[in-house]
């Protein structure tokens, strides 16, 4: 009865994020600059042809594919700092602030930089299957700096990642240095982050990494929990930390190379949104993973929804935007930890 109790008070507590993200899915495509007017959508509905209107394609072809890889990839990058903060037991862990996102960006930008390495196998692009090569390697190289006699320590693997982040952003200038320069524009647009597409193709290239990497973080819930009171304490309850550590980091380093090989490198929603959603909803991670994932897509899908309407007709790139807001709420973390 109690754990019936526990688990319908999980369900009320993930509840307003649920609708907080749906509000923001179904809202924003009638939002911009190019008014979409949902009386006209909705007669486009009810009485269909092969001639929708201006507003119908517009919301279906431009507007709805964007806003729902908003939502996926801030609720997956949400999701990831949410593991990794408990995972490397560090709040300041995020993919971008350990150099995953740099990695994973590296690999991207090759395949975007050399056309003759953009072939695709089956459901993977040359930019996905780079993009987790880069991600994977570079998890793999901070691991390796990281560890000691005693294990790896978390705070020099955050000092590791920030290093190789710095390495990877080297890598990128040399690799925009060798590009052909009439693909720089499209290059540079990519690598401020950004959620602009067309249509629902590449969405569904997203699920290959997505879906297993959503299964290795969603299993951690509860081990999360235990991992949170210290690695001793999750021993003492049974806890394989070793291997909750390593589908932790598994799981996000697949999330993250599907996002950025789409999205670009979008930096802070990792950082920001488990924290908030921890202040005001408690530490249980069967609420922090399904809340941050709400949240952060929400949170991403406002971002993009302002960047691309304050300026219109031209737009801020998201990533741009994301920065400019978790900069400072980052060297507020710093701070507060470094302070007696």
């Amino acid at each position: 009865m109690t754990a019936l109790l526990t688990r319908r008070r999980c369900v009320l507590t993930i509840a307003p994020y649920a609708l907080l993200a749906l509000a923001a899915w179904a809202g924003a495509p009638f939002v911009g600059s190019e008014r979409v007017r949902p009386g006209r959508v909705w007669a486009d509905f009810r009485q269909p042809s092969d001639r929708w209107s201006a507003d119908t394609r517009i919301l279906l072809h431009h507007r709805l594919p964007r806003v729902t890889l908003g939502l996926l990839a801030g609720g997956s990058l949400a999701l990831v700092g949410g593991v990794y903060q408990v995972v490397l037991r560090n709040p300041l862990a995020t993919p971008y602030t350990l150099g995953v996102t740099g990695g994973a960006a590296v690999g991207a930008y090759l395949a975007c930089a050399f056309p003759r390495l953009a072939v695709s196998f089956g459901p993977f692009s040359a930019i996905q299957l780079l993009a987790l090569v880069g991600a994977v390697a570079t998890l793999s190289l901070i691991w390796l700096l990281a560890r000691g006699p005693q294990g790896a320590s978390m705070n020099t693997l955050l000092l590791a990642g920030v290093t190789v982040g710095i390495l990877c952003g080297a890598l990128l200038l040399l690799i925009r240095y060798l590009a052909n320069p009439e693909v720089l524009v499209s290059m540079d647009r990519w690598l401020m982050g950004g959620l602009d597409i067309v249509g629902y193709g590449q969405l569904i290239g997203l699920l290959p990494l997505l879906l297993p990497g959503w299964v290795l973080l969603w299993a951690q819930q509860t081990a999360l929990n235990h991992l949170a009171l210290g690695e001793e304490m999750a021993l003492g309850h049974g806890i394989d930390v070793a291997a909750v550590q390593r589908q932790g980091l598994v799981g996000g380093a697949l999330v993250t190379a599907a996002v950025v090989s789409l999205a670009g490198p979008i930096a802070f929603v990792g950082l920001l949104i488990p924290h908030i959603v921890r202040r005001l909803s408690g530490l249980d991670h069967r609420v922090v993973l399904p809340a941050s994932f709400c949240g952060g897509g929400a949170f991403l899908v406002a971002c993009d929804t302002l960047a691309r309407t304050l300026v219109a007709p031209t737009e801020i790139p998201v990533g741009v935007f994301t920065a400019l807001l978790g900069g400072p709420f980052f060297l507020w973390l710093l701070f507060r930890r470094s302070s007696p």
